[in-house]
């Protein structure tokens, strides 16, 4: 990319031989413009931004250190090389204290000019290209802040308030958005994907690790901002930001879920199904969206590779929303638990199922079966049961069986569970201390849910909800919190930077950090040290 650079001397033949002599097109830079005095000059540099300044010193009307001061008042980026015949140490010191990269007397070698306006531009393109990397460096770190708290919101973990000190700087601009909902669900009861009930947990998280990355490539493609969020194994809410002023086109979102199909499919070589939320969903409703997507893709009689849902066409009876209720009451009651729950649940199951006639048994048997299949992935994420149980229910359900067989593996499932929820509870409170210690320990570095889980044997799913429900906030709360706790008793108590501060407490850019520490205490952290750091701290680093 070529730059500008801006040539100011009072005397045109000097003006004439820069633009002749020097070999700007070799330097990346091309004249922009000449200029008489720093007025001229300035008018000139309002006009249009340029790159590099060439000055003389001595000029009629405004002299080239009250332009340098202009531009330095401005904001101007532009570097700024001086010219002169004068060899005033006064000069060359204004000069510096302005900000000026270098200073060539006159009768100006134009050898070494070259050289130093090489210098010059090479060092003002490398620190170009550090500003790309740390804005992309913020930006995607903005983003993967903001994946988290959108998981933690999909899953009704929490609530998005003006309250809400997680949302700080970029962030809030979550608030504000409304999103396109596509679910990419697998079906794990297709005999294409009997593979993945074989393979070890590594194989599967490398699997889904490898689906998100094709999502996100895909959809970083083709230019999209986005999200995309894996709720459990095999199973990812993509988010597509939406223009408010832009209605909502379900032919275009329907062609959006096919290139995400047919992404995983060829790279990934296995085939999803996609639910579509029937319109965009701002932030405080996507919970409520996803939940819908989900019900349809698990209540649907058959398998559509592209459905809409809620599928308004066909409405939804009470005993279908009856039906769902109880299951996902029950399932609930299995993740806490909670055996006296799962026992009255089961009754009332029991109860709806033999309160129909045969042509409702028949249409609410595919129904069960989706039940039971979602019921057994959310033990798979538990690790309730050894290999050699899940195998053997993964067979039963393989085969074509009755009601009564579905409900007899639901009772295994549950009575499984109970056997196990005195030792599993213990177990799981185990796990979230040793979580708590492993993260106390890490604060310093960027930590992942993810990582978290697999460091304590669980799943990022299973994981999150028992964080949950151990601490009373999601895990992206409590490592935020512990961080702006501790970088509240360094700053009152360390004379070490801000900067210096930031990187310890786990944050490898400081205006991110200043942002989230903003949004917390209500102070920047200079300011925050200022009123509670103690008198003989003496002088700080800042």
């Amino acid at each position: 990319m070529t730059g500008k650079v801006l040539l100011v001397d009072d005397e045109p033949h000097i003006t004439r031989n820069l633009e002749k002599v020097i070999p700007w097109e070799m330097l990346g830079l091309t004249v922009g413009g000449t200029a008489k005095n720093g007025m001229e000059a300035l008018e000139l540099l309002e006009a249009q931004p340029f790159d590099l300044v060439l000055c003389d010193i001595r000029m009629p009307i405004m002299d080239g250190l009250e332009l340098v001061k202009h531009i330095r008042e401005k904001g101007a980026e532009c570097d700024i090389i001086m010219l002169s015949g004068y060899q005033d140490f006064a000069y060359t010191r204004a000069a510096i204290q302005y900000g000026v990269q270098d200073y060539v007397l006159k009768p100006i070698p134009y050898d070494e000019l070259t050289g130093v306006i090489a210098r010059v531009m090479s060092s003002q393109r490398m620190k170009q290209k550090q500003l790309t990397e740390e804005r992309q460096k913020l930006g995607r770190m903005i983003d993967l802040a903001s994946e988290k708290i959108l998981y933690d919101i999909l899953m009704d973990y929490t609530e998005l308030t003006d309250s809400n000190w997680m949302i700080a700087g970029d962030e809030q601009a979550i608030r504000e958005q409304q999103y396109a909902l596509i679910v990419l669900d697998l079906d794990v009861s297709s005999e294409r994907t009997k593979d993945w009930r074989e393979w070890s947990d590594k194989e599967r998280k490398l699997w889904n690790f490898a689906v998100c990355n094709v999502l996100r490539e895909k959809l970083q493609q083709n230019g999209f901002h986005h999200a995309v969020i894996q709720i459990r194994d095999g199973e990812w809410c993509v988010l597509i930001e939406a223009d408010k002023s832009q209605p909502f086109d379900l032919a275009q979102i329907n062609g959006w879920a096919e290139m995400l199909l047919t992404a995983v499919k060829n790279h990934v070589k296995l085939s999803l199904y996609a639910g579509i939320y029937r319109d965009y969903a701002p932030v405080d409703s996507l919970s409520q969206a996803y939940k819908l997507v989900q019900q349809g893709m698990q209540l649907a009689p058959h398998q559509e590779t592209i459905a809409v849902y809620p599928d308004c066409e066909a409405g939804s009876s009470q005993e279908d929303q009856a039906f769902w209720d109880t299951s996902e009451k029950l399932i609930g009651a299995v993740k806490r638990g909670d055996t006296s729950v799962v026992d009255a649940e089961l009754r009332r199951m029991t109860q709806q199922l033999q309160g129909m006639n045969e042509s409702l048994i028949g249409r609410f048997k595919p129904m069960l079966h989706f039940f039971v299949l979602n019921l057994m992935r959310e033990m798979k994420e538990m690790g309730i049961f050894s290999r050699d149980q899940e195998d053997l229910l993964w067979r039963k359900l393989d085969r074509r069986f009755g009601i009564k067989d579905l409900l007899s593996v639901i009772l295994q499932v549950t009575r499984a569970v109970a056997d196990k929820s005195t030792d599993k509870k213990k177990q799981s409170e185990r796990s979230m201390a040793e979580a708590k210690q492993f993260l106390d320990r890490n604060l310093y570095r960027d930590l992942s849910v993810e990582e978290a889980a697999t460091h304590v044997g669980l799943s990022t799913s299973y994981f999150s909800l028992l964080f949950k429900q151990t601490f009373n906030e999601t895990f992206i709360e409590y490592v935020t919190r512990q961080r702006m706790e501790r970088a509240k008793t360094m700053l009152a108590d360390s004379h070490k930077s801000v900067a210096q501060i930031a990187k310890e407490v786990g944050y490898a850019e400081r205006r991110y950090f200043t942002k989230v520490f903003m949004k917390y205490t209500g102070d920047n952290p200079t300011d925050y040290r200022g009123k509670h750091q103690q008198p003989d701290g003496g002088m700080m680093d800042r």
